[in-house]
């Protein structure tokens, strides 16, 4: 990565990328056919609809059917995906100074979490435990 100029959509790609291969087979077995795409902010629907000040707020978004509600919403062939929010992701990478390979797989981990169904309050809770 060029450590002159901002990380650009693919580097931002190519760290989720590393960081979705760094996960155990086991849990990417589950994860199926799940997308992740890399945007440059939330579109401004999704920041309506999640009542955002700013479109700075938001690192990563699942969007789809959790695995713990496929069969209840039948028949519905809606497209999973995983959005990684470039600009955001720079933005907290500069405050906090955090690695930003680090910092993606981060997002991204918490975004697979929202596909198996877990909350935030559970996968804080995860992440409490796992630091202990």
């Amino acid at each position: 990565m060029d450590l002159l100029h901002a990380p650009t959509l693919d580097d931002i790609e190519a760290l989720a990328r590393t960081a979705y291969e760094s996960i155990p087979e086991e849990l990417r077995r589950h994860v199926g056919d799940v997308v992740i795409r890399i945007d440059e902010f939330p579109d401004k629907e999704t920041c309506r609809d999640l009542e955002l000040e700013s479109e700075f707020e938001l690192l990563g978004l699942y969007q789809g059917v959790s695995l713990d509600q496929k069969d209840a919403a039948g028949s519905r062939q809606e497209v999973n995906m995983i959005f990684l929010y470039r600009r955001p992701l720079l933005d907290y990478w500069c405050e906090t100074g955090e690695e930003l390979g680090h910092l993606v797989r981060h997002v991204l981990i918490h975004e697979i979490g929202h596909h198996f169904g877990l909350s935030d309050d559970d996968m804080e809770a995860l992440e409490r435990l796992a630091d202990e």
